[in-house]
């Protein structure tokens, strides 16, 4: 990776870490969740209101770092509108791109979404801080699975 690309990833990651997008509590979502990495002592809560199969709404609020914060922030920017099916494909693939794993084939209408995630993709070099980076796609994957009306699911 270039400086010029390196620098500009930084400064993506500080920005919505200074300033996240759609850092607020959903007034009734459908599903929610609270993610707690212990190890930095990063929280989060996601905040879902689907209709159908879609994501009409998605929000967050925690405290964290600067990576947990921004990936939180990107994640609930992509993430608004899209399917449940296109939710789950982009968090394998981000997770395979973060993680080292294998990247399962990316369906085309997704490319754009997962090149916004891109400057969180350097944590790959830091393995302690994958898990900022996952966060709140953990707190997300928790909602979907068990976090419906009124309950609250944690994920470590």
């Amino acid at each position: 990776m270039t400086m010029d690309l390196r620098e500009l990833y930084q400064d993506i990651i500080l920005d919505h870490g200074r300033h996240p997008r759609n850092f607020r509590a959903l007034d009734n979502p459908t599903h929610f969740a609270q993610g707690h990495n212990p190890l930095c002592g990063d929280r989060v809560t996601v905040y879902l209101t689907l209709d159908g199969d879609h994501i009409a709404d998605v929000s967050f609020q925690g405290r964290g770092c600067a990576i947990s914060t921004a990936a939180a922030s990107l994640m609930t920017e992509v993430l608004k509108g899209k399917t449940l099916a296109d939710a789950r494909a982009l968090f394998a693939h981000f997770h395979a791109r973060v993680t080292g794993g294998a990247e399962a084939a990316l369906p085309e209408t997704l490319e754009e979404e997962m090149e916004r995630l891109e400057p969180l993709t350097g944590v790959k070099a830091y393995p302690a801080r994958v898990k900022c980076a996952t966060l709140s796609w953990h707190a997300l994957e928790a909602a979907l699975k068990g976090g419906g009306p009124g309950v609250a699911v944690k994920t470590e």
